[in-house]
């Protein structure tokens, strides 16, 4: 039985559902998505219905499958395989397809496709539950576990001097005594996480993968001290960068967000499942 049942990638900001089916031993792409993504459409649920009407093919070899809508319940939605793409494509007038087609193909061989995969095996696994809470040893078994075997300095302080768009992180001749510190900062209440939350992102103390580890990191802190977490589907990319940006010197933003998205659901699965979509998704360079 394949642990990995549903997953949201980004086609230029266009989410893409899809879920793993067991009978057929492959992933199945939420129909409708897919025209959204390469079609201008302002309905993408009754232009694929019209193409399914005309296609005898798509007709027949679609089926359903359930995924989760924006309401958050679970319908039985229209899906298509990945050979069944070639049959959608035929039949769209799209300058998009090509395109589509070779990010369809690259999933699952890139370094952060990897990287995902054993972001849903820590919660999967139960590993998640092992580690420590609210410590830098905490926040380097996270790391160690997203990235152990893609980079050589999984869950490794780094050494080295790094910057980001203009802004330099914590100086690495400082960095030691610095997380001691953010280590010792208060936990109690949801302004103290969010501010513990930003002083780790101003250190930044991997070369790469600090944002994917840091927002795991941050929903064990929220989830042991209030018994919420962030449903991460619920903040937009722009807002989330260019709050996190402005974080070191105001972090009013970063809070209203976290804020407004927070969840009771901390032990659901899907809510996991689609925070790591989402966190990867704010790393990747499409906006």
């Amino acid at each position: 039985m394949s642990r990995i049942k549903t997953s949201i990638r980004f086609f230029d900001d266009i989410p893409v559902r899809s879920v793993w089916d067991d009978e057929s031993s492959q992933w199945w792409f939420c129909a409708a998505d897919v025209v959204s993504a390469i079609v201008e459409t302002s309905n993408p649920r009754v232009y694929w219905a019209t193409l399914k009407r005309r296609s005898g093919e798509l007709f027949a070899k679609c089926k359903q499958l359930k995924l989760t809508a924006a309401d958050g319940k679970r319908y039985n939605t229209d899906v298509i395989s990945d050979e069944m793409l070639d049959s959608l494509m035929a039949i769209v007038k799209s300058p998009k397809k090509e395109v589509f087609r070779k990010w369809i193909s690259s999933l699952g061989s890139s370094l952060d496709e990897k990287s995902k995969e054993k972001a849903y095996d820590l919660f999967e696994s139960g590993i998640i539950n092992e580690i420590e809470i609210g410590t830098v040893k905490g926040l380097q078994q996270i790391h160690s576990y997203l990235f152990g075997g893609l980079y050589d300095f999984a869950g490794q302080i780094r050494s080295k001097n790094i910057s980001k768009n203009g802004f330099t992180f914590a100086s690495a001749l400082y960095l030691p005594e610095i997380l001691q510190r953010i280590e010792a900062m208060p936990e109690s209440t949801l302004e103290e996480i969010i501010q513990k939350y930003v002083e780790m992102n101003i250190a930044h103390p991997f070369m790469e993968g600090n944002g994917r580890s840091t927002r795991i990191w941050l929903d064990l802190i929220l989830k042991r001290s209030l018994a919420k977490c962030v449903d991460w589907s619920r903040i937009d990319k722009k807002a989330y960068l260019a709050a996190m940006k402005k974080s070191p010197f105001d972090d009013t933003q970063v809070a209203e967000l976290i804020k407004n998205a927070l969840t009771d659901r901390i032990n659901d699965r899907e809510t996991f499942m689609k925070g790591v979509d989402y966190s990867y998704y704010y790393e990747s360079d499409e906006i």
